[in-house]
């Protein structure tokens, strides 16, 4: 007989997704302790929906949980900016070709797009910036490669999020991301991985350039 996953508690849904939030828009930095009793009261909850919230998150890669340290929000670093992008680039081109073939529809990714472009604040970019990446993938037709990118896309937009907190490029990749969108709503599906790939490796060459000097001497 097939498990059937435990559903996470409303409370603890509601803790996960607003810590993640701050995480994920700069409120939260890399290395900033995360205190149960303080997000408790925050968020108007007891420490159990907390401590379960940040337990889910650890999985996720997104914070780190030390018998010594307590929680913290995970600390980006070129390794972990390397490891991330590898696998973006290994996959994400491939999942954007496969939804361009099959003519998937891209009103998601526009509709992210011009949410992006009309965003007054960093959060709110951030927030469709990382939307519109996943409307690019997820209507590949593989269930399973859909939800492997899902499980680097919190970790990736941390990277970005401390990446554009050091030197913001909103403008150079909105640029980017029309020449993707065109590409891939003209049916052109090589073109709009090559564009997509270029896209990815050149966002971390410009934020980490030590992992991106790792990476060409792996090649």
């Amino acid at each position: 007989m097939t498990s059937v996953p435990t559903p996470i508690p409303s409370r603890t849904q509601f803790v996960l997704e607003g810590i993640k939030h701050r995480i994920l828009t700069g409120q939260l930095t890399p290395g900033q302790a995360l205190v149960e009793t303080e997000l408790a009261a925050q968020f108007g909850v007891s420490k159990t929906p907390v401590r379960e919230a940040l337990k889910t998150l650890a999985g996720t890669g997104l914070v780190v949980m030390n018998q010594y340290k307590g929680v913290t929000v995970r600390l980006v670093d070129a390794d972990m900016a390397r490891e991330v992008y590898d696998v973006r680039l290994l996959l994400e081109p491939e999942a954007l070709k496969r939804a361009v073939q099959r003519g998937a529809s891209l009103d998601v990714a526009r509709e992210a797009l011009t949410r992006a472009d009309a965003a007054t604040d960093t959060a709110e970019r951030s927030l469709a910036n990382r939307e519109f990446h996943r409307a690019l993938y997820l209507p590949c037709g593989n269930p399973l490669l859909g939800r492997m990118l899902d499980e680097v896309r919190d970790q990736a937009a941390l990277v970005s999020a401390v990446a554009w907190a050091a030197s913001p490029s909103w403008d150079r990749e909105a640029g980017e991301h029309r020449e993707i969108l065109r590409l891939a709503l003209d049916g052109d599906a090589d073109g709009a991985a090559r564009a997509l790939h270029a896209h990815i490796a050149s966002f971390v060459q410009r934020a980490f350039p030590e992992a991106a000097l790792e990476q060409e001497g792996q090649e």
